[in-house]
């Protein structure tokens, strides 16, 4: 799998169908910012590529423990620890809170039009 950072500059993760990361897209074509989409599902994830992403925010907030796909994961399935959640996120993909934004050096985990607008000033 290529470096998604060597492709361009602002990269959105996620999952096309997710209603956060669809509004997190159209805000960037709104505000005229180019991005390269990366599909989880389409296009994979890795553990090297976890391991930024987890070095800064941590694996408790990377895991989404708030959606459908998280209710799915089995009680003694479920992490308690950073080896674990790459694990079960390498695994099930959808657990990953969505979207994750990979852009001027900076990693931000979900949508919020204010950090979003704080970055891109």
């Amino acid at each position: 799998m290529p470096d998604p950072a060597s492709t361009s500059p602002c990269i959105v993760f996620g999952i096309p169908n997710c209603d956060t990361v669809k509004k997190a897209r159209s805000w960037l074509d709104g505000h005229g910012h180019d991005y390269r989409f990366h599909d989880f599902r389409r296009d994979g994830i890795t553990a090297d590529l976890l391991r930024p992403w987890l070095n800064t925010v941590g694996w408790e907030t990377l895991v989404n423990r708030k959606g459908t796909s998280w209710r799915k994961v089995p009680e003694e399935q479920r992490p308690s620890d950073e080896t674990g959640a790459i694990a079960l996120m390498l695994a099930t993909p959808s657990v990953i809170k969505r979207p994750v934004l990979m852009a001027r050096g900076q990693i931000l985990v979900g949508f919020s039009e204010t950090a979003w607008s704080s970055l891109f000033a």
